[in-house]
């Protein structure tokens, strides 16, 4: 998995680049990006197959915030980023959510 962030002079953004590897996805026909950033809608973000296999997505984020997300495989399984910034408890208590600090 792959977290990057490019950083905006101009701008109070950070263009993040959010990436779930072939060996993750396995055999995921889609797979979501869910999180803060766009209110958990398990639709909103589909992440873009490559030709090796993986997917990603790059969206724009407030610099300043910390933003709790995950990815969501074939709209049943729910996978976190093994290269975010920290984890923190979801508010169900069963698991952990990634967190991506801009």
């Amino acid at each position: 998995m792959s977290l990057k962030k490019q950083i905006l002079k101009s701008k109070p953004i950070c263009k993040a680049t959010f990436t779930l590897t072939k060996e993750v996805a396995h055999d995921a026909q889609t797979v979501c990006l869910c999180g803060d950033f766009n209110n958990w809608d398990y639709a909103s973000l589909p992440m873009k197959k490559a030709k090796d296999g993986s997917y990603s997505v790059t969206i724009e984020l407030t610099k300043g915030n910390e933003y709790q997300f995950r990815y969501l495989l074939d709209g049943v399984r729910w996978e976190n980023d093994w290269d975010a910034d920290k984890y923190v408890p979801t508010a169900f208590g069963d698991s952990e959510n990634s967190v991506v600090v801009v």
